[in-house]
Order: structure tokens, then C-alpha cells, then sequence
């Protein structure tokens, strides 16, 4: 078990009044963004049927109702407005890294904060699985500040419990968790295995945004001279010159490399991708990728 956070971190939960006035952005951003569709939903969900009546349309006909009742009947169907939100919350060891006095969690925690908070504004159900090696918290879909504030102190939780990733399986599980159309958010750093094919899945039915969350150190390093490196997923350990050139330019084409194929990856399948530093203010970057999507589409 770790707890790895800066001193400066603020309880999510006490910093809840805050969050309610920055999120306000955020909630408008949602609604005039590249997602305002989804507050239109299918506009087929079937709600019941009623008898026939002159100047229904006979498109509407439900004709197995109309043979067993010996008399027309026809469909309804209710528009469905309400933009429901999943949160998918990577805190694995690799989230609890990081350079500046910050680790990836944090960003990870207020970004998901942020979200919780603008689904609540908007008065959208929102729901949640936080991982590490297991899955440690799960909550269906529901509206409210009382769900908003059960999701800000389980986000205060800020500790890694067991080794490894089980990021394919938390998307395995909200595939099977959501009953409706979402608004899927991923925010993780990625580095795990087994998580594509459950990701493609999730995003055949849902509108899915994979929020990569990074430190300045995964980029460029400092020449600190022969340093010991472990791979805090695996345990694997290794001494590398910070220093050298080759070795740099080689971590800086790894970063690079990693992006572009997750970038794509999710251009494949029509998922959303967006990129966060720890350094980065988080609301200002969603309403960034936000107004993008509105130019761009899906």
C-alpha cells in the first residue's frame, strides 16, 4: 500500500464549493461540445403502446400487438434527454508517480472530480469504478449531491492497495454495468495490457474519452548522472544514464511513440483523446477538448 500525494493536496471533498464554481465551465462546455448530441439520446426509446387512433402514422404500427389484440395498436416512444457519465479512475502504482512535488493521481482525482461535479450541475446521473490491481469501487449511474460527494471522498482514498493494473477489467465491467447510451471517461496513464479489446466494446455502444494523464518526467529528463529505474507495475529494475544523449532522445520517442499509437488507437474507434499533464489545469484542458469535438465531431 502507498500514499504517495504532496503536502499540497486538498481533501476533493472539502474543496467541493470550489469545484461547483470552476465545473460550471465545464457543464456548458459538455452541453455546446461535440457530446450535445447525447442530451437528444436515440429518441427511440420505446415506452408502451396505445390503440390506433385516425391520423397516426401506420409506420407506427406494432403488429404483433395488433394480431393478439384483434385491433391496430401503435408504438410510443419517449426522446430520451438526460446525459448519463461513467468514470473509469486508473489509481494503480505507475498513477503514483511523478515529478514537482505532484503525482499523476492527483490530476487524475480532480479531473474526475470536475467531471462528477459538471454531471451534477447539469443534473446528469454519474457513476464510477476506481482500480488498481483490483477493482476497489463501483457505483451505478445516479444523479444528485449526495452521489457527487460519495464519489469526491471515495476519490480522496488516494492510495495504491494491490500491484498491477486491472484497467481491461474495469472496462469490462461498465460495458456490462451500463444499460443505456454514456458518456464514458478513461483516466489513466496507460500503461497496462489486456484493455483494447474491452475498450472496443465499450465504445461500439457509448461515447468514450480516454484522458491520458502524464508528468514532465515521462517527457524530458533531468541529467542526474546513472539512475536506478523500476517499473512499479512489475518490479523491474534497471540502471540508466540520464545523462546520455541517445538514452534521451530514446525516452523522448517513447513518450512520442506511445501518444501517437494511443492517439490512433482511439481515432479507430471513434473515441475521444485527450492528453493531461500534471502541470496542466484540468478544467481548462477538457473545456479545450471539448470545443474541439463541437468543431470536429465524433
Amino acid at each position: 500500500m502507498q500514499k504517495l500525494l504532496s503536502g499540497s493536496y486538498e481533501s476533493l471533498s472539502k474543496k467541493a464549493s470550489v469545484l461547483r464554481i470552476s465545473s460550471g465551465v465545464l457543464a456548458d462546455s459538455l452541453k455546446s461540445g461535440g457530446f450535445k448530441s447525447l442530451y437528444r439520446g436515440q429518441g427511440i426509446e420505446f415506452s408502451g403502446v396505445r390503440e390506433y387512433l385516425r391520423g397516426d402514422d401506420v409506420r407506427s404500427i406494432d403488429w404483433n400487438v395488433t394480431a393478439r389484440m384483434g385491433k391496430p395498436f401503435v408504438k410510443l416512444f419517449e426522446e430520451e434527454r438526460e446525459l448519463q457519465m461513467f468514470l473509469i479512475v486508473d489509481r494503480s502504482a505507475s498513477m503514483f508517480t511523478g515529478s514537482k512535488g505532484r503525482v499523476k493521481y492527483e490530476a487524475a482525482a480532480e479531473t474526475a472530480a470536475a467531471l462528477a461535479v459538471a454531471a451534477e450541475i447539469n443534473d446528469s446521473p454519474v457513476g464510477a469504478v476506481f482500480f488498481d490491481g483490483e477493482i476497489h469501487f463501483s457505483c451505478v449511474p445516479e444523479s444528485g449531491r449526495t452521489q457527487t460527494m460519495l464519489l469526491l471522498s471515495r476519490l480522496d482514498e488516494a492510495e495504491c492497495r494491490a500491484n498491477g493494473s486491472v484497467l481491461g477489467n474495469a472496462i469490462a465491467g461498465a460495458v456490462k454495468m451500463l444499460r443505456k447510451h454514456s458518456l464514458v471517461f478513461i483516466i489513466s496513464d496507460f500503461r497496462s495490457s489486456g484493455w483494447e479489446e474491452p475498450f472496443k466494446l465499450l465504445a461500439q455502444k457509448n461515447d468514450v474519452a480516454a484522458i491520458r494523464i502524464t508528468d514532465p518526467s515521462e517527457i524530458e529528463l533531468p541529467e542526474i548522472g546513472a539512475v536506478p529505474f523500476t517499473d512499479v507495475e512489475t518490479g523491474k529494475r534497471v540502471v540508466m544514464a540520464t545523462n546520455n544523449a541517445s538514452f534521451k532522445s530514446a525516452w523522448r520517442e517513447n513518450f512520442r511513440y506511445r501518444t501517437e499509437r494511443l492517439n490512433d488507437f482511439c481515432i479507430r474507434n471513434g473515441a475521444g483523446f485527450v492528453s493531461i499533464s500534471t502541470e496542466e489545469d484540468c478544467i481548462r484542458m477538457l473545456s479545450r477538448f471539448f470545443a474541439t469535438k463541437g468543431r470536429t465531431g465524433r
